[in-house]
């Protein structure tokens, strides 16, 4: 709430400036934090769509129905499918990078949008998921960064689809180094039982979409799913803003 407070403050003071170009402009609509020619450039992730992690499918890989990295690693993913609304590069890179380290949470209305509309255009059936469960943050790092990014995300789609999200019930339990500099053997083993599930009756035989900003190897993605699922879930998809 301060922190929306000290926004609104310096708006009356500074003209509206693009997050990604630093260009000033008038915002068409109040949540609209970057220009309309930065928005336009934001990367969709376009079918077809790798049949593991969601990503786009390159001409040579539609056959097979897998990308390349997915194939590389010869790796059988946790959560049942993966979808994004965009590609994790330009401006909506830096548009997380922003939300999720320089505080700037009133982002996640304009970035939930993209996940919002990516749902209706696609008919992702959210309707047949019992709850949402946004990835959790530790405790250490959400103290730090004061908010989830994940569970602001899951809020903007569970007001829209009118769908609940699972609370107080999933929980990450090691507090793991950054992924960005690993392996991918090394972040499998980074996020190895990082996670628990402290009321597994809520979701025995329940449907869960997964929330999250980025899928990137899908490590981390892949070992919450099997923690969902050992405490009893039927299905867990995944759905994040990029990949």
């Amino acid at each position: 709430m301060l922190r929306g407070l000290l926004k609104g403050l310096t708006d009356l003071i500074y003209p509206n400036t693009c997050l990604i170009c630093k260009n000033k402009f008038q915002p068409a609509k109040p949540e609209r934090f970057i220009c309309a020619n930065c928005y336009n450039n934001i990367e969709q992730n376009l079918p077809p769509f790798c049949a593991r992690c969601g990503r786009h499918l390159d001409p040579e890989a539609i056959e097979k129905n897998t990308c390349g990295n997915c194939a590389r690693h010869q790796t059988n993913w946790n959560f049942d499918r993966a979808f994004s609304p965009c590609r994790y590069t330009g401006t909506v890179k830096k548009l997380i990078h922003e939300f999720k380290y320089s505080g700037k949470d009133y982002l996640g209305k304009p970035l939930g949008k993209l996940m919002r509309t990516f749902i209706r255009d696609y008919q992702l059936p959210i309707e047949h998921f019992d709850f949402l469960v946004a990835m959790p943050l530790h405790k250490s790092r959400q103290r730090q960064r004061e908010f989830n990014q994940a569970e602001i995300l899951s809020q903007e789609i569970a007001q829209e689809f009118k769908i609940k999200i699972l609370t107080n019930a999933f929980i990450r339990v090691k507090p793991t180094q950054t992924q960005t500099e690993l392996t991918f053997d090394a972040r499998c083993q980074n996020v190895l039982k990082s996670f628990l599930v402290t009321k597994p009756e809520l979701i025995i035989d329940k449907n869960l979409l997964l929330i999250d900003d980025v899928l990137t190897t899908g490590a981390t993605s892949s070992e919450a799913a099997k923690c969902l699922k050992k405490a009893g879930s039927k299905k867990v998809l995944l759905l994040t803003l990029a990949s």
